[in-house]
């Protein structure tokens, strides 16, 4: 009888002595994770589907920057289909597809997560052309280019994912310490290169940047207010600039802020050479935080554009299926 009740305590009952041991949490601890999960999952598909069929639809909108944030969107809305159910059923403490599909998991997941860095250093240096180099913008950045670009960063970071999950694609299993079990460690001198290269070299990219076009913006909005002769019209300008000053330094404290909050907690996990499959409840809510980034990148980036919310009230009214939407006015 205590057999039995061992057994069914167990992920593989017919594996009495490699088999791993369900989870321990109570079954509301449990259901809230589930229902957590699965709600950022929905969330993160809805937002990001929305700014897939904006953009792939009207052809008002095929530019080069919001073909960066398509590519962005399709890192996010992969995390939402693939990263979070995936998580999802790691939280029984019990993986019923097998090593190989662990493996490819964390494979995958590490393509997404590395994709989705990269579309974020792309926008970086378009919006960076945009406002410090204008003359030359559409000479340089243009679509062939930007689609290029954009298949070269899938494309190293497949490449990338592999060095860093090679170990896991060609032994799977090879950190499981039990049956039902799915895992994804990352050694010290791999964590450190994952932390340079996914983390420090971006965000430090991405900060240079922006604070070069906020400094570019403020001085041309002071040059513009110091040409202004008559009182009135320099005043309106002043209560324009100052706005538009304002809603850039928001914007950019947002970018940054979030993007470091979401992902600092993350890598030094990764750094410290621990477990990063969240099993413990610390880990679990510092996993959520990593991948909830997707959930709000759609929000920083996307939302911020009026042709959203305009492209946003066309869907949902399904007038996208109307003969000859895609050349609606969006802009």
């Amino acid at each position: 009888m205590m057999e039995v009740q061992e057994g069914a305590e167990l992920c593989f009952p017919q594996l009495l002595n490699t088999s791993c041991r369900r989870s321990t949490s109570s079954g509301s601890e449990v259901v809230f994770r589930i229902i957590l999960l699965s709600s950022f999952s929905l969330l993160i598909v809805a937002l990001n589907l929305l700014v897939i069929i904006s953009v792939s639809h009207f052809r008002q909108l095929h530019t080069p920057t919001n073909l960066l944030l398509l590519s962005l969107a399709v890192s996010d809305i992969l995390v939402g289909l693939v990263v979070m159910p995936g998580i999802v059923f790691r939280r029984t403490s019990c993986w019923f597809l097998g090593d190989l599909m662990c493996s490819l998991f964390n494979y995958v997941a590490f393509i997404i997560t590395s994709s989705s860095v990269g579309d974020m250093v792309l926008i970086s240096v378009d919006r960076y052309v945009a406002i410090c180099d204008p003359l030359h913008y559409t000479t340089r950045i243009t679509v062939r280019r930007v689609k290029l670009c954009v298949c070269l960063c899938w494309l190293f970071s497949a490449i990338f994912s592999i060095v860093f999950t090679k170990d896991e694609l060609t032994q799977p299993g090879k950190y499981n310490s039990c049956h039902g079990e799915c895992v994804f460690v990352i050694e010290y001198v791999s964590g450190l290169v994952d932390l340079v290269l996914t983390f420090v070299v971006p965000v430090t990219l991405i900060i240079i940047l922006y604070m070069r076009v906020f400094v570019v913006a403020v001085s041309q909005a002071r040059a513009m207010r110091s040409h202004v002769a008559a009182v009135t019209l320099q005043v309106s300008l002043t209560l324009t600039s100052n706005k538009s000053e304002l809603k850039a330094a928001k914007t950019l404290g947002i970018l940054v802020v979030v993007f470091l909050i979401c992902f600092c907690p993350y890598y030094c996990i990764s750094l410290a050479g621990g477990d990063t499959s969240f099993t413990n409840p610390s880990e679990f809510f510092l996993g959520v935080l990593y991948y909830f980034n997707s959930c709000l990148n759609p929000v920083i980036y996307a939302l911020f554009y009026p042709w959203f919310r305009k492209a946003i009230k066309l869907i949902v009214t399904l007038q996208i299926l109307q003969p000859d939407s895609c050349d609606a006015n969006i802009l």
